[in-house]
């Protein structure tokens, strides 16, 4: 494959600013990143592209990770066996990617987000302060199944993930927005290493495009961990419903032939 011209690399490091910044805020950078990449490499395989986009998030989600620790303090009785599951779902979801079409996802990542987004906009009370569900090992029992889900979707395709990960702390477990936003970030963290533990050992990483979008990448997930700190999960909710319509919109436009 041909090097990316500068124009190019500069576009590239462009999306993976914008992307780090949603990421870290409600999640779903990679709808900004693979299209990015899908038309920034169009000679790339698409197993190249799903690797460069998990080396450049991985360098965000770290940052954001880091941030949302210092400053919320999640509890790690639940982020760490949500970590641990969605790092074992990610990687079997990996281990078939490349055996898996993206066109067979797009539908239902659409009617997914339509549903997520629609739940959350008519129930603006959802998220606004934590109220948990479920205590003891039940508590822990439905951690350990968003993390192997939405991990395994995350390791064959990932789109969304950062926002699937939210809306079912949200809604499944009743976390607010901001404490669900702390954890998402550190379970996609745990994908998106997994996802390179696989993508590595196979040569799919284009480490030249992966590490300048990743350096971008990081800068926003600083800056919009910082940001849905210091503005709350009322916030975080309504940049949420945006962001979701969006892809929607994005996606959705896909589905259809439009673009």
């Amino acid at each position: 494959m041909e090097d990316p011209t500068t124009t190019v690399l500069l576009l590239l490091a462009l999306a993976g600013l914008t992307a780090g910044f949603v990421d870290a805020v409600v999640g779903g950078g990679g709808l900004i990143q693979l299209p990015a990449l899908l038309l920034g490499l169009p000679q790339a395989a698409p197993v190249q592209v799903l690797a460069t986009n998990k080396l450049a998030s991985v360098c965000g989600t770290t940052v954001s990770s880091a941030t949302y620790f210092r400053r919320v303090r999640p509890d790690p009785r639940t982020f760490l066996p949500l970590m641990a599951l969605a790092f074992v779902g990610s990687a079997l979801g990996a281990a078939v990617a490349s055996h898996v079409p993206r066109s067979a996802f797009e539908p239902i990542v659409l009617v997914a987000l339509v549903l997520v987004g629609g739940y959350v906009a008519f129930r603006p009370n959802l998220g606004g302060a934590t109220v948990l569900r479920f205590a003891g090992h039940r508590h822990t029992a439905a951690a350990l199944g968003v993390g192997l889900v939405v991990g395994f979707y995350d390791g064959v395709l990932g789109p969304g993930t950062g926002s699937f990960f939210v809306v079912a702390l949200v809604a499944l477990l009743g976390y607010g927005f901001l404490e669900a936003s702390a954890k998402a970030r550190m379970a996609n963290w745990a994908t998106n290493l997994a996802a390179l533990v696989v993508f590595v050992p196979q040569g799919a990483v284009l480490w030249k495009v992966g590490l300048l979008m990743g350096a971008a990448n990081l800068v926003g997930g600083y800056v919009g961990a910082r940001t849905a700190v210091a503005r709350g999960s009322g916030f975080v909710r309504v940049f949420f419903l945006v962001v979701v319509g969006a892809f929607v919109v994005r996606i959705g436009g896909e589905v259809a032939g439009w673009w």
